[in-house]
C-alpha cells in the first residue's frame, strides 16, 4: 500500500500575524515558517500506518517556493520515505492545488491520499473534496480515527450526535482532523537521516496545470482592538448597563 501526503508551508502557528502597512497581505518577510499543523497530523498518521506494516511507502509532496524544501525535509525527518517538490512562487488556489495533486496521483498511483482538513492561513477546507472529485475516489473528511481492515478503509468522524464510522474501498482521499493523533517530534538522528533521503524537485509547470486565480484578494486588515473593560459595583448596575448600553437584555 502506497501513501501520498500533501503538506503546505505556512506561517508557524506560534507566530503572531502582522498585516503589511499597505494592507495588501500579511507580513511574511523574516517570519518563521512551518508545516501546516493539520498537514503534520496527516504525515504522522501516514508514518503510523507504515510502522504498523499497513503501508510500504510514504511520499510527501508540496507546491511552493524553493524554501518549502525545508518543510519537506521535516516531513522526511518525521518518517516519510521520499519527497516531491514542485517549485512555484505563485499563490495557488485550492482548485489549482487539487488539479496539481490529481496529476501527481496519476504519476505516483497511491492507494491512499492524506491531507490536513484545512490550512491555518486560508482556512478553505476544500482541497480534499476537490481532489476526490477529480480522481473519482471515495472521500472521508475530518477524520478522527483511521484503520485498514481486509483491504477496506475504516474512517471515524466526529458528528453532532457522536461518532460515525465510514467504510470505503481503496484508493481513497482522507482529510485529517485535530483528534486523529498527536504528531511526534523529529529526533536529531532522524533529522540527519532525512538529509540522505530522496527529495525530487521540479518546476510546477511540468505538471501542465494552469495557475488560474478564481478569487482576488482585496484587502487584509487586523481585527479591531478590544476596548477596555469596566467594573460594576452591583448586580443592578450590571443589569442596567446590559439593558441600556450593550442592549443585550430586553
Amino acid at each position: 500500500m502506497k501513501l501520498l501526503v500533501a503538506i503546505k508551508r505556512v506561517v508557524d502557528y506560534n507566530v503572531k500575524i502582522r498585516v503589511k502597512g499597505d494592507g495588501s497581505d500579511v507580513e511574511l518577510a523574516n517570519v518563521k515558517m512551518g508545516i501546516n499543523p493539520f498537514c503534520e497530523i496527516a504525515v504522522e498518521e501516514g508514518v503510523r500506518l507504515r510502522e504498523a506494516g499497513v503501508a510500504s511507502e510514504l511520499v510527501v509532496v508540496t507546491f511552493g517556493p524553493d524554501a518549502a524544501a525545508e518543510q519537506l525535509r521535516h516531513g522526511l525527518a518525521l518518517g516519510a520515505d521520499r519527497a516531491l517538490h514542485y517549485v512555484t512562487d505563485e499563490t495557488l488556489t485550492p482548485l489549482t492545488v487539487a488539479r496539481a495533486l490529481h496529476k501527481v496521483c496519476e504519476q505516483e498511483q497511491p492507494d491512499l491520499v492524506l491531507l490536513g482538513k484545512q490550512s491555518i492561513d486560508s482556512d478553505n477546507n476544500q482541497v480534499a473534496q476537490m481532489l476526490a472529485a477529480l480522481n473519482d475516489w471515495p472521500l472521508a473528511t475530518c477524520a478522527s480515527a483511521l484503520k485498514v481492515e481486509a483491504g477496506e478503509l475504516l474512517v471515524t468522524r466526529e458528528i453532532d450526535g457522536g461518532l460515525e464510522t465510514l467504510g470505503m474501498p481503496l484508493p481513497a482521499v482522507v482529510s485529517a482532523d485535530l483528534r486523529l493523533n498527536e504528531p511526534r517530534f523529529a529526533s536529531l538522528p532522524n533529522i540527519m537521516k532525512a538529509k540522505r533521503k530522496p527529495l525530487d524537485s521540479a518546476p510546477f509547470s511540468i505538471l501542465a496545470v494552469e495557475v488560474a486565480n478564481q478569487t482576488r484578494l482585496l484587502e487584509v486588515m487586523a481585527p479591531p482592538a478590544r476596548s477596555a473593560g469596566i467594573k460594576v459595583g452591583s448586580v443592578d448596575e450590571l443589569v442596567d448597563k446590559l439593558k441600556h448600553e450593550a442592549k443585550v437584555l430586553p
